[in-house]
């Protein structure tokens, strides 16, 4: 069983910042990836970032390439998500969630992922 728990949203201006962060517990050594992915009404949950636990690989969807960066610290099972340049569009319901070792294929792929937090949300406005 492994807990996930999401803080750090809230609301920012186009152009700003916000830093998500997301408190892992449990069986935590069953986790190979650790993501994020985001929701925003009417659309589908779609990945965002992702990262390996067992180095220091990073996965990042086209949309926030360059603009929001995971990251991680295993020493306090925590992960991160920075934000950068944030837009309207990135307005959402944004979801911490682990995939177990043996996930196989592209790591923003929501079916891989087991355990999922409650969810924080971001509103950018204009």
């Amino acid at each position: 069983q492994v807990h996930v728990v999401e803080s750090g949203g809230g609301s920012a201006q186009t152009g700003g910042s916000l830093r998500l962060s997301c408190a892992v517990s449990g069986v935590t050594y069953s986790i190979l990836y650790m993501g994020w992915f985001r929701q925003a009404p009417g659309k589908a949950r779609e990945g965002v970032a992702a990262i390996r636990t067992d180095s220091s690989s990073t996965y990042h969807a086209d949309s926030v390439k360059g603009r929001f960066t995971i990251s991680r610290d295993n020493a306090k099972n925590m992960v991160y998500l920075q934000m950068n340049s944030l837009k309207p569009e990135d307005t959402a319901m944004y979801y911490c969630a682990t995939a177990p070792w043996g996930a196989l294929g592209w790591p923003l792929t929501r079916n891989k992922y087991n355990y999922w937090g409650q969810g924080t949300q971001v509103t950018v406005s204009s």
